[in-house]
């Protein structure tokens, strides 16, 4: 994997360039939809690709490795021929379901012993077994087991925590380099900042994964309940550490207003549900603000979802049609929902982008900001 660095606004630390995988190539900055377990729900790989234009999903491996497998996987040949995928994969290694699933997992410097949710089975995920699990998947970035620590949490749990995460780095990278891709294709593996909300501890710990020398690095560990501020004010800090010459992955995050603040911020990447999963409650993201399209004030609205266009479904569907599917509990609904909040974050991310190259993007950004947040 190669990342080319190739413009940098003046005003904020945003920044536009392009990463290189053997599955193509990903403009930065960029927004990943969220596969979880081989599926962005309610929308299909036709839709990703022409409707969403997106360059590059995510998928799970606590989820994938429990359905459908890792024998299935392999014997189709990874996860990219699988679901009909020939583009970029980036696969979470696990770690956030430590977080995630805190009822049912026991952590040890060995590993994470986690019960099924499906059927309650135990399973034992070590840094090299998910280091293994992820190359079978057959991702181009794969990500280095962590625990992802909850808000708020003591100094002492959050210290002692970051220090094992640093632990099972080591044996990630080591598992990795000694480990040979599957399926003739090269695979990246990023190391993961953590540290809660603890600056000194943020900064150790950027330091220290830095020290690897990966292709990338990811920020771990925010947008679990902190306020926005304190998540901006680590990031920042941990991006005035990272290496400016490596993409930079914000795990888990978030609103659009998120987004443009941390690409401001010097973030390359982001993740996450939000898009789809309000799109299935009836929240839409537009680029005038945020529409309930469930409530009665819709009912007769003829217009366009977004008056700007931002998703081609926008001039096919107005606001009365698609509060009626929601109303209804068609599935269309949430189909219709899931692809325009996903088109529009990855027009926004790509409107970042020009704004960066055009040398106006912390102006465009203040004035999107506020638009952003209006609930309509």
């Amino acid at each position: 994997m190669n990342f080319n660095l190739q413009f940098q606004d003046q005003f904020s630390k945003a920044r536009a360039g392009e990463i290189e995988t053997d599955h193509g190539k990903i403009l930065t900055p960029i927004f990943m939809p969220v596969g979880t377990a081989g599926t962005v729900k309610a929308v299909s790989q036709n839709d990703l690709t022409n409707e969403i234009k997106a360059q590059i999903i995510l998928g799970n491996t606590y989820h994938l490795y429990l359905r459908p497998g890792i024998e299935l996987l392999e014997k189709t040949g990874g996860l990219h021929s699988f679901i009909s995928w020939d583009k970029p994969i980036l696969t979470d290694s696990g770690g956030y379901q430590v977080y995630s699933l805190s009822g049912r997992r026991k952590i040890t410097e060995e590993g994470v012993n986690f019960r099924s949710h499906i059927d309650g089975s135990r399973h034992l995920f070590t840094p090299e077994r998910a280091i293994d699990i992820q190359k079978s998947i057959g991702a181009d970035i794969i990500m280095a087991f962590d625990e992802c620590t909850p808000y708020p949490c003591h100094f002492n749990y959050a210290k002692n925590s970051m220090e094992m995460t640093h632990r099972w780095l080591k044996r990630c990278v080591d598992h990795f380099n000694s480990s040979p891709s599957k399926y003739g294709y090269s695979q990246s593996l990023f190391p993961i900042v953590q540290g809660s909300t603890y600056s000194d501890l943020r900064k150790q710990s950027a330091e220290k994964i830095a020290e690897f020398d990966m292709p990338g690095n990811a920020i771990g560990g925010l947008s679990v309940g902190e306020p926005a501020e304190l998540m901006y004010k680590h990031t920042e800090e941990v991006c005035s550490i990272l290496p400016a010459d490596k993409p930079r992955y914000l795990m888990g995050v978030g609103t659009p207003v998120n987004i443009l603040e941390c690409i401001a911020l010097g973030v390359d990447m982001f993740d996450c549900v939000m898009p789809t999963r309000n799109a299935r409650n009836g929240m839409l993201f537009t680029s005038e603000g945020i529409i309930n399209i469930r409530n009665k004030k819709w009912e007769h609205d003829l217009s366009p979802i977004d008056p700007n266009g931002t998703a081609s479904v926008d001039s096919k569907y107005s606001k009365a049609y698609l509060r009626h599917l929601m109303i209804s509990k068609e599935l269309l609904g949430a189909q219709i929902a899931s692809i325009h909040n996903l088109t529009f974050y990855l027009w926004l991310v790509e409107e970042a982008r020009t704004k960066i190259q055009e040398g106006t993007f912390h102006e465009w950004k203040n004035k999107m900001v506020v638009k952003l947040v209006q609930r309509l």
